[in-house]
């Protein structure tokens, strides 16, 4: 058969777009797509050698909000604990505003009192083994199968960090800054009909007054200690897409959230507040009810310590499994509400 000949059986099978189709039989026994005795496709080589394959990969979805929501302190190495000291001041005898005339033998004592409040730290601790022959495998079409586990074990990491934050590790009986007994919490007013609680079924105006209202507790709680009014709100996304997309007015001209954050009483008294969606705001509240928290996002209010970094503890090849495994761990502790005043729950929203 000549390369003419040849040429031609190919572009035959290549233009006829059909499969399982025997061709004629050519000078010296050429068929059409080649069908073996199970009728599979002819030319299947192809498939790969002509498909476009995107080289990322796609990991699963998820949403971290720690990072957003609460202020981190690196450093501090390997601890079991880590504390704060805290300082009151108050007066002795029975001269309570510190008035004296000239002949007075009543003379009060400035007093401090110091305590200290200790918090626990937790370790995370996580084995990455990699199958060599499996690694060496992946290698061969440019993947990684260390790097394919490392990722996840971040992403694990970076979740317990969420939970911590928000629910807290509840093998170790701490709480987060969603779930904590020594936040004062209330239930959202009702609207106008006296049906409902549900920002769903409040004007702008309402949803205003819950919003305000609870900034207003957490600043008279705060001695109205303008540092102690709170510049952040968490609600579950249901309600942020809610007044995100509903116009505050029949002209439509801004959301309920922009009429929100420009007329609260926060930014009034010259704070910038941030109003959030959280998705563990969904069904913190008493009765598994929708949760607001309002609170002052500062390192000197909540914060949590990061004592040890996400680390590389060691390596080392395990002959019985044909693989190697790396020790990763890291520190944090739980967190810390320094104040509790400057903090408000508004639950059935």
């Amino acid at each position: 058969m000549n390369v003419r000949d040849y040429r031609g059986v190919m572009d035959s099978l290549m233009g006829s777009g059909r499969s399982k189709v025997v061709y004629k039989r050519t000078l010296d026994g050429a068929y059409g797509p080649g069908m073996d005795a199970g009728g599979a496709t002819g030319l299947a080589f192809l498939v790969g050698e002509l498909e476009k394959q995107d080289p990322r990969l796609l990991e699963p979805l998820t949403a971290i909000y720690a990072p957003r929501d609460i202020d981190m302190k690196a450093g501090g190495g390997w601890v079991t604990l880590t504390s704060n000291v805290f300082v009151d001041y108050a007066t002795t005898g029975n001269n309570e505003d510190s008035i004296v005339s000239s002949e007075t033998t009543n003379i009060p004592v400035s007093q401090a009192s110091i305590t200290k409040d200790v918090y626990k730290v937790h370790t995370f601790s996580e084995i990455l083994r990699a199958p060599l022959f499996d690694d060496l495998k992946l290698q061969q079409i440019g993947r990684s199968l260390t790097e394919i586990l490392d990722d996840g074990l971040r992403l694990n990491h970076a979740k317990i960090m969420d939970i911590n934050v928000f629910q807290g590790i509840a093998k170790t009986n701490t709480y987060g800054l969603l779930n904590n007994p020594a936040i004062a919490a209330s239930t959202a007013a009702y609207n106008a009909s006296g049906s409902s609680t549900l920002w769903v079924n409040k004007t702008p105006v309402e949803i205003m007054a819950d919003v305000n209202g609870a900034i207003e507790l957490a600043w008279a709680n705060s001695q109205y200690d303008l540092s102690g009014m709170p510049n952040h709100v968490l609600i579950d996304p249901a309600n942020y897409a809610y007044i995100t997309n509903t116009p505050a007015t029949a002209a439509g001209t801004q959301s309920i959230l922009n009429y929100l954050l420009t007329n609260n009483i926060a930014v009034n008294q010259g704070r910038e507040l941030n109003i959030f969606p959280n998705r563990f705001c969904i069904g913190a509240g008493t009765g598994s009810t929708q949760r607001m928290l309002v609170y002052v996002k500062a390192e000197n209010r909540v914060n949590m310590d990061t004592t040890v970094p996400l680390s590389r503890i060691l390596t080392a090849p395990v002959v019985q499994s044909a693989s190697y495994e790396t020790l990763f761990a890291a520190q944090f502790s739980q967190i810390k509400i320094l104040y509790t005043q400057p903090l408000q729950y508004i639950d059935s929203i």
